[in-house]
């Protein structure tokens, strides 16, 4: 026999059992389930948005170097993305689940080894000859055929596992950009609140300086007087509350970035001066295909569904073939001579008969992690829809409320000039004075507290809208961002 057939022979079992394998797949056909929330987002009456949305394109669509024109915001996110610890976890999970499918699709095929081996055996007794026999060739060890689907369905869910990772490294760095958004934006709101109180602090110390000089001409009394210091002291207070929140969030946004906050920065617009564009919403169903983390339960669902037609598998036998083909002989310097060729071929099939319930329990197991995959999947849709609901509330009332607020600041303004007057001539008692500078500072601090709130809306409605992982140039948006 030549060579030639002496192959084809030895193949011949192993490319039949390969063609029988994967034959059935006793999985349950995959079907998502309806979205149980309402067909359209909830509005708010008798307000409207501004109407500064960005063209009527997707957010998920809009690449976060668009959304955020500050250039200072913009460097801060890129610092981010290359050194945010949590960022580089998510990057290694992916990694990581990507070695697990691989070695779970290498299941599927045979694996070839190469085998060295020497024998030596006795029948036993004293006078009986030691016999020694050495094999060199090529052995497939116990590969199974997977002919109900059980190694098919677990590679399956292995894939949804990585790909359901390769999701929730999307979902990491839409919070991250929104994070280092938000607390930028705080940080912006902390220098103009110290700004204001320093500049309130100034203007009671000059107010104590003049009822210190009228109580010291016995213009005023001493009670006057007192009430001056304790608005000081009250600014003095503030003041070092300012100054704490801003060194704590400096200290957050250098957490977020990953390295302390260069010095070489460009120049950052103010929280007045920014302006963040109002979103179109579209409607729930979009959210299926934007979200990342909406498509990462998806994915686990997917899985889960897989893990069932493996349990189910259990139930039938599982076929096994061991086999071996190359060269044997009974001297090493042999081995490799003309008919030393000999191949084996060992399938072994297995079925268990008594094992108290074990696979039926298996497959119970595995059909309640299904359910408990759909219960998230639809859990995260309904969280996405009442995020998104929330954020578009804040769109069209927040602008109301800081174009009010910052009426309020402006009345209270006047209020104290007026007030001043009044007192300075003698038509007003110090004490109306003292009530216009306390609300004219609330004031001034609540307008500057609701323009951060809007601003903040809106990032927080970018994020929930699935914006922040689509990268500029890419065809659809739906490129992974560049590393």
């Amino acid at each position: 026999m030549s060579d030639m057939k002496r192959l084809s022979t030895t193949l011949l079992p192993l490319t039949l059992a390969l063609s029988l394998a994967g034959c059935v797949n006793l999985a349950p056909k995959f079907e998502r389930p309806a979205a149980p929330v309402a067909g359209a987002f909830p509005t708010v009456e008798g307000t409207v948005s501004s109407g500064n949305a960005v063209a009527a394109q997707a957010p998920a669509n809009i690449a976060w170097q668009r959304f955020f024109a500050d250039a200072r915001l913009q460097q801060l996110i890129t610092l981010a993305l290359a050194n945010n610890r949590d960022l580089r976890v998510s990057i290694l999970n992916i990694e990581q689940a990507r070695a697990a499918y691989q070695i779970q699709r290498a299941a599927q095929l045979p694996t070839v080894n190469g085998v060295v081996n020497e024998n030596r055996a006795t029948t036993g007794g004293q006078n009986n000859p030691v016999t020694t026999t050495y094999q060199a060739g090529f052995a497939v060890s116990a590969f199974e055929l997977d002919l109900f689907g059980r190694v098919r369905n677990l590679s399956q869910a292995a894939l949804s596992q990585f790909l359901a990772t390769g999701e929730a490294r999307k979902t990491a760095q839409i919070s991250l950009i929104a994070s280092v958004a938000n607390t930028y934006l705080t940080f912006l709101a902390d220098e103009e609140l110290l700004a204001l109180t320093q500049q309130t602090l100034k203007t009671r110390e000059e107010s104590l300086r003049l009822s210190q000089l009228r109580f010291e001409n016995g213009v005023s009394s001493k009670l006057d007087l007192q009430q001056a210091v304790s608005l000081v002291e009250q600014a003095r207070t503030t003041l070092a509350q300012a100054q704490r929140q801003r060194a704590q969030d400096l200290n957050l946004l250098t957490l977020l970035i990953g390295q302390p906050i260069p010095d070489n920065l460009p120049q950052g617009a103010t929280l007045a001066a920014t302006q963040l564009p109002d979103l179109p919403a579209g409607l729930p169903s979009d959210l299926l295909i934007a979200r990342p983390d909406i498509r990462a339960a998806e994915q686990q669902l997917i899985a889960a569904n897989a893990n069932i037609g493996a349990a189910r598998a259990n139930y039938f036998p599982r076929i096994s073939l061991t086999a071996t083909a190359g060269t044997v002989s009974n001297e090493l310097s042999g081995l490799f001579k003309s008919g030393s060729y000999g191949w084996t071929f060992s399938p072994q099939a297995l079925l268990p008969i008594f094992d108290f319930g074990a696979r039926r329990a298996g497959v119970e197991s595995a059909r309640a992690g299904r359910d408990i995959a759909v219960a998230r999947y639809e859990q995260s849709i309904q969280t996405a829809f009442r995020e998104v609901a929330d954020a578009l509330a804040g769109q069209a009332t927040f602008s109301e409320q800081l174009r009010a607020q910052q009426a309020v600041a402006a009345a209270e303004a006047d209020r104290f000039r007026l007030s001043d007057l009044r007192y300075r001539s003698g038509t007003a008692s110090y004490l109306d004075l003292l009530d216009a500078q306390r609300s004219l500072f609330s004031a001034q601090q609540q307008a500057i507290q609701a323009n951060l709130a809007r601003l903040q809306n809106q990032v927080t409605l970018y994020r929930v809208l699935g914006g922040g992982w689509s990268e500029p140039g890419s065809a659809n948006g739906n490129a992974t961002a560049a590393r």
